[in-house]
């Protein structure tokens, strides 16, 4: 045995290491070199890594493939190597005799661990473990045909202190057949096909800056991570014994390191993110400072990050940013016209046109509405962010899956609603309120303040896309989105402040406004009720039974504020406190549980409804020559989810699936599922999105990994 001193190999290049190695090896391996056993060790002794190979199937079908698993077990303190070692040891190769017909592919390596030994980074195996590979059969084989097969397999094997590199010959066979499975093979090698690391499916980048090197990986935020570590499969770019520094950015992980080279080209490695689990990624070369500020900037996931300035903007995502920016703007304009601020922006308008006055204090309203608007959709902007840098699911769509907030809504809505109503007089929505009359540029800021408040539970055209920006996007240029989003709010009284010709055209005060007011108070209603339908649809009956008593014990003291108003009370204010009061004790009360209730195994909160996807059910609804959809789907497959939102889940598909009597069948892969992951690899796919048709008593019809509504409609059609 070699007794390796505790030298760090890897401050030599990546070439010169691997000569050395290699030379270590034949020299170790010379006095050995006749003595390779057919499964067994060296000379007569026993391996320190045992190997031999299990095949998934004896008998494989001709024209099909069949995985074979190198199974290799250390003895106790002893490890094997990943395909790339790390700082030091070498990967397991393969040398093939194969007969006529036979082709192998490469090895695939499970999720690895780390073990630093002295200072050193090792990419190991302490347990047994599983190599697979792919051997495919040509379809000329005749069934009963031997196909006998011999490897020379060589390896390093390792403690703490020795290093013994080590070699067998595997001969084995396989019988040309029907490829039957037995149910015993079948569990061990899903259970080693989970240990596999998944394909993320989306580009990661990385950027080399002096001695640190950055790596940006395209992850949602609702994927937990447990003990995440980047093993890179690519030598020369990062530093393996430096520690690793994991942060959050809105749906992109970020891993800095210490570098080692340059970098030019691509990365190949692995993500872990739990014990076994891990997705293997490639990351493109995106140039110096690429991701210079973020860590700065972003949500440090191991505690100890710092904050400050941001990531900035390469090319390509500061063509994102110009084209977001714009759908914000846009976006913010069209709320406008929206039945939850139309109102506000209405009465602000007409107060103005009320107010007359000179131009400059047209212009001071006009700048304070605006400051109002953008300041609080920043507030709004930085809440949703930071909160979802600490890991809560939620967005500008996403705080409507919260009863408690919509209940909130509903309360503000109501007590706006009756505002304009005339029922009583109360803060900015008031067209001659105090806070107005004792300065323009306060009650102006605070109007903004609330009317984009009020376009919470909005969603105007052109928003979608940029709120998905913003939060992609790093953390200053996400904020920069919302104020994007508050200057398209603000943009038409800003137009009416700087352009005297458009406040001309405004009508003149008159009689007409309190009218105009109380109409204004429909669209809010239309609002109230609309939340009141969504609030039901989450928290069920009996939960609505206590929102509304809540916003009505809200709105009668709201109303008992107004006859004192009107009545002259000095204390008017008084019902205010049990308003807020009633209205509190009702959200502390609310339940937080689903409306509806699906029958086991059925989802009932999507449009498209489905049942998980396994093989038994699928083969039962093809027996009974039923149409099946299958889609299999990930928490971390953006483009997953990119088509459930445009496709899957929209009424249209829905419909023509009910019409056609389609079973939908769903395969969540979010945490390896090994019925999933052999589903995949008998239809060629490393991966997910993955969309099959089943026609009845028809092949499968495999779809596009990037769907369209007419795409799903016309399988059905």
């Amino acid at each position: 045995m070699i007794d390796f001193p505790t030298a760090r190999f890897r401050l030599l290049s990546g070439q010169i290491k691997a000569v050395i190695w290699a030379v270590i090896a034949m020299l170790a391996m010379a006095p050995f070199a006749s003595a390779t056993a057919q499964v067994g060790g060296f000379g007569g002794a026993e391996p320190n890594i045992n190997a031999r190979f299990v095949a998934e199937s004896d008998t494989p079908k001709a024209g099909k493939t069949v995985n074979l698993a190198l199974l290799m077990t250390p003895k106790p303190t002893w490890h094997g190597y990943w395909i790339n070692p790390g700082d030091a040891g070498i990967p397991t190769t393969l040398d093939w005799t194969l007969p006529e017909g036979v082709s192998v592919g490469e090895l695939r390596y499970p999720v690895p661990e780390t073990l630093v030994i002295a200072g050193i980074m090792n990419y190991v195996y302490e347990g047994e473990y599983a190599l697979l590979l792919p051997v495919t059969l040509s379809e000329d084989l005749v069934p009963g045909t031997v196909l006998p097969l011999s490897v020379k397999a060589e390896w390093l094997a390792c403690t703490d202190e020795v290093c013994v590199p080590e070699t067998q010959t595997l001969n084995f066979t396989l019988t040309v057949g029907d490829g039957a499975i037995d149910d015993a093979r079948k569990g061990r090698f899903d259970a080693w096909r989970g240990n596999l690391p998944a394909p993320l499916g989306s580009e990661a980048q990385y950027s080399v800056s002096g001695e640190t090197v950055r790596i940006a990986i395209p992850l949602p935020d609702s994927v937990e991570l447990e003990d995440a570590y980047f093993f890179s499969e690519t030598d020369g770019i990062i530093d393996y014994s430096a520690p690793q520094k994991l942060m959050r950015g809105g749906d992109v992980l970020i891993i800095e390191t210490g570098a080692y080279g340059a970098g030019e080209g691509v990365m190949q490695g692995v993500l872990r993110i739990g014990e076994h689990r891990g997705l293997s990624l490639t990351a493109k070369d995106a140039g110096e400072d690429a991701f210079a500020g973020f860590a700065d900037g972003a949500s440090d996931i191991l505690g100890n990050g710092e904050g400050g300035a941001d990531l900035a903007l390469g090319g390509s995502s500061l063509t994102i940013f110009f084209i977001a920016f714009g759908g914000a703007v846009l976006g913010g304009l069209l709320l406008n016209i929206f039945p939850c601020v139309f109102p506000i922006l209405s009465l602000k308008a007409i107060s103005l046109a009320k107010a007359g006055g000179a131009a400059s204090e047209a212009r001071r309203d006009a700048l304070a509405y605006t400051a109002g608007i953008i300041l609080f959709c920043l507030l709004l902007g930085g809440a949703m962010l930071g909160l979802r840098a600490l890991g809560a699911e939620i967005g500008w769509g996403f705080q409507l899956q919260d009863p408690r907030i919509i209940f909130v809504l509903l309360i503000l809505f109501t007590g706006i609603a009756l505002n304009l109503a005339g029922l009583f007089e109360f803060g900015t929505v008031s067209v001659g309120n105090d806070l107005a009359n004792k300065g323009g540029a306060q009650g102006a800021f605070w109007t903004g303040a609330l009317a984009a408040l009020v376009a919470t539970p909005c969603s105007a055209p052109f928003m979608a896309g940029a709120m998905g920006a913003a939060i992609l996007l790093p953390p200053a240029a996400g904020l920069l989105i919302f104020v994007g989003l508050g200057l398209g709010l603000a943009l038409p009284f800003l137009l009416l402040g700087f352009i005297p010709a458009l406040r001309n055209m405004m009508p003149k005060p008159g009689a007409w406004m309190d009218k105009f007011r109380k109409i204004m108070a429909v669209p809010m209603f239309f609002s109230v009720l609309a939340l009141i339908w969504l609030l039901g649809q989450q928290i069920g009956n009996d939960g609505l039974l206590l929102a509304l008593a809540g916003a009505l014990s809200f709105a009668l003291f709201l109303w008992w504020y107004g006859a004192r108003q009107r009545g002259g009370s000095v204390r008017s204010w008084l019902p205010v406190a049990p308003a807020f009061a009633a209205a509190l004790a009702a959200l502390l009360l609310l339940p937080l549980g689903g409306a509806v209730s699906g029958s086991a195994g059925v989802s009932s909160n999507e449009t498209l409804a489905s049942e998980p996807f396994s093989y038994d059910t699928l083969a039962s609804l093809r027996s009974d020559g039923k149409p099946v959809f299958a889609y299999f789907t990930a928490d971390w497959c953006i483009t997953c989810k990119a088509n459930e939102a445009a496709a899957l889940q929209r009424t249209a598909t829905a419909d023509a699936f009910a019409a056609a009597d389609v079973t939908v069948l769903k395969g969540d892969w979010t945490r390896q599922d090994a019925e999933i992951t052999r589903y995949l690899e008998e239809h060629g796919r490393s991966g997910v999105p993955l969309y099959v048709y089943y026609a009845p008593g028809g092949e499968p019809q495999i779809l596009p990994q990037v769907l369209t509504v007419d795409t799903l409609t016309a399988l059905v059609s």
